[in-house]
């Protein structure tokens, strides 16, 4: 997605080629430093490429859609609910340590931003999308929400009241999708297989 700049927000089209340079030129000079080693940032990738990321996440809705003591659990206390699951072990911790879930529904969308930052729970969702960081989006999220949801393709019905949560370094918020209809009678590794990142902050739906 592109999004509309304000004046004061005009970066580079390559701004993700040079975001990256920079980050592997300051991971070449700490390793050169001893600060880190190699191994040690490969292993962290590694770790969130196949124990932290959005699959988690998609694994809790679709257990919440089959299991309404579950979501009712999930909805009260994320972490909690993280902990019935056979999650990873860290899920509390690294960027998780407090997470709540928004709940959507016919009549409420949920959208996620930061606008401090970048705050994000990795533990479910992953690492942030670039997007997410990026100043226009936080500042027009909070100011004309409905207007932002659309240019991502997503245009609900004027009378869908749209909240907008704001995570922070305390709590992590994500969103616990609207289950769509037709699917009901789907397993929860079938339904899990539906769920996307972005439908986890609100900035789309769930189709079948």
């Amino acid at each position: 997605m592109t999004i509309p700049g304000d004046e004061m927000f005009n970066y580079s089209a390559n701004r993700e080629l040079e975001s990256s340079a920079k980050v592997k030129a300051l991971e070449a000079l700490l390793i050169e430093k001893g600060v880190i080693s190699s191994s040690s940032v490969d292993k962290i990738l590694d770790y969130f490429e196949t124990k932290m990321g959005p699959f988690n996440g998609a694994k809790l809705v679709a257990k919440a859609w089959k299991d309404a003591e579950f979501k009712s659990l999930l909805l009260k206390d994320c972490n909690a609910a993280c902990e019935k699951l056979d999650m990873p072990t860290g899920m509390s911790g690294a960027e998780g340590e407090i997470m709540r879930v928004a709940e959507n529904t016919s009549s409420v969308h949920n959208l996620i931003i930061c606008t401090l930052c970048s705050c994000y729970p990795w533990p479910t969702l992953g690492l942030p999308p670039y997007w997410f960081k990026d100043p226009t989006f936080r500042a027009r999220s909070a100011r004309e929400p409905r207007v932002v949801l659309s240019e991502f393709g997503l245009d609900l019905n004027p009378e869908v009241e749209i909240r907008v949560w704001d995570s922070s370094g305390q709590i992590r918020w994500w969103v616990l999708p609207e289950q769509p209809s037709g699917t009901e009678h789907m397993t929860e590794e079938e339904l899990a297989s539906l769920i996307t990142p972005e439908s986890m902050m609100g900035v789309s739906k769930v189709v079948l």
